[in-house]
């Protein structure tokens, strides 16, 4: 079985850091193995629905891996939850500020005040707008004649200082990915519930956000679970 995943740093992200994506503890390849199969990964660092539906649409790569995919698995959603004091479109703007030291100068000034404000800040990205690139994701690979399964996620829940633990903005997004989710009838691996005492014991990554190996160990082996209940029930 061939998974092609749209994730973000939840799924690259162990103990640690970042890791290769054919790291085989990261969830996504626990899955994958339980399945006797292999997983590919489209992922970046804060990536949102939307950034996965513009790899979607303009990453060659995922094209020439959607006529080999037999289940294709929606992993983006918790990062648009994170509450953001600046709109995105500024945010990822202060990698372009030059000189570099004025760039440096910028990004710490942000950071400083990112806890402060993130209490009194809206979501990443407004949760109509997840529900809506979730949609248009999956209607795509529709239109172009791919019926291979599709599985998402309940979005990720968080414990991080540098968002002053704030998460305003979860039950809403919660609330719009399972409305999506019914309607196209899309299966949903509950992260909160999988994942939710990993995160909030401490268990995990100590930025409070991202996971020990024990936590994609669960995540892995629901995912599978998941999936071959989703295999089973799908007609030939």
């Amino acid at each position: 079985m061939r998974l092609l995943v749209l994730g973000d740093s939840l799924s690259f992200f162990g103990p640690s850091g970042p890791l290769p994506a054919d790291h085989p503890r990261l969830w996504h390849n626990i899955c994958a193995a339980e399945l006797g199969g292999s997983a590919e990964l489209a992922a970046g660092f804060g990536w949102t629905a939307r950034d996965a539906w513009w790899a979607l649409t303009g990453d060659p790569r995922i094209w020439s891996l959607l006529p080999r995919t037999d289940v294709l698995v929606f992993a983006v959603g918790s990062m648009d939850t994170l509450p953001s004091p600046l709109p995105t479109y500024l945010r990822e703007g202060l990698r372009y500020v030059r000189p570099d030291w004025l760039r440096r100068w910028v990004r710490a000034r942000y950071q400083d005040l990112q806890p402060r404000l993130a209490p009194y800040t809206r979501a990443s990205l407004p949760p109509a707008l997840t529900a809506r690139y979730l949609r248009d994701m999956l209607q795509s690979v529709r239109n172009l004649q791919y019926t291979m399964p599709a599985v998402g996620i309940v979005p990720s829940v968080h414990k991080a200082p540098t968002y002053a633990f704030a998460h305003q903005g979860h039950a809403a997004a919660v609330s719009a990915v399972r409305g999506w989710a019914a309607g196209a009838g899309v299966p949903l691996l509950d992260l909160p519930a999988v994942i939710g005492e990993h995160v909030r014991s401490g268990a995990g990554n100590p930025d409070g956000m991202h996971w020990g190996w024990e936590g994609h160990e669960l995540v892995g082996k629901a995912m599978a679970a998941l999936i071959s209940s989703v295999a089973l029930n799908t007609p030939e």
